[in-house]
């Protein structure tokens, strides 16, 4: 007898929806600002340039999203859902002991997650290594974004990552700081001349701005490592 019955379809959201899915995760310590300060930014990538589905997340050819700023995740759940990669069920437990769903996501329970985050400066070092480690497999193709805060580049680990990718050319390494106005310490020229000044190509834009952040993520840096300083609103 043949088998007719019908994969599971998923349901997919639009930007839209992200505000409702997001309001479904009533857990404590929700670090709402720093979740809306990346809302925009994650939608655009995941929508229209990281080359990764809930299809592929094994898939080696895959492009990799790594979160650093995790405090706040609920952001990044949302677009997760949105686009299949879990059942939107999962989020009212957010933070809760059983929840997979924690307040800094959890790359073995999380779908769809690259990394666990937990103390800030870590997850550019680690696209870093990443970048190598698929350059040693001879993985050329898949691209490596790292989502970070401003207040990471205060961090000296932050600081010989973007030292060593300049130099050597890696072209697969793609940063994308969101600037709330946060970092202790600043960068004469802001935050773009910084990695400019490591050899970096370097954008800055509105990270409210949907064409801007998709021009920016989408622009090209032959032999050079790519970062787009997305600036929201300063965090209150």
């Amino acid at each position: 007898m043949t088998n007719t019955t019908a994969a599971p379809v998923r349901e997919l959201r639009g930007f839209h929806d992200l505000d409702r899915l997001i309001a479904l995760m009533t857990g404590a310590e929700k670090h709402a600002p720093a979740a809306h300060s990346t809302l925009d930014a994650l939608w655009v990538l995941y929508d229209k340039v990281l080359r990764v589905t809930p299809d592929t997340v094994d898939d080696p050819g895959r492009d990799r999203f790594l979160l650093s700023k995790g405090h706040g995740p609920m952001a990044y759940y949302a677009v997760l859902a949105a686009h299949g990669f879990f059942g939107e069920e999962l989020l009212p437990g957010f933070g809760a002991y059983d929840s997979p769903l924690g307040h800094h996501p959890d790359r073995l329970l999380v779908p769809g997650a690259e990394i666990g985050s937990g103390s800030l400066g870590h997850g550019l070092p680690l696209a870093v290594g990443t970048v190598l480690g698929l350059r040693a497999q001879g993985l050329t193709d898949p691209r490596v974004w790292v989502l970070i805060g401003d207040a990471e580049l205060d961090e000296g680990s932050n600081h010989e990552a973007i030292a060593h990718a300049g130099p050597a050319g890696l072209e697969q390494l793609h940063t994308l700081v969101i600037d709330n106005a946060s970092a202790t310490h600043g960068w004469p020229g802001g935050i773009a001349s910084r990695f400019g000044s490591a050899g970096w190509a370097a954008v800055t834009v509105d990270g409210r701005d949907h064409d801007a952040l998709y021009a920016a993520f989408t622009t090209p840096h032959p032999g050079k490592p790519l970062a787009v300083v997305a600036r929201v609103e300063p965090k209150s």
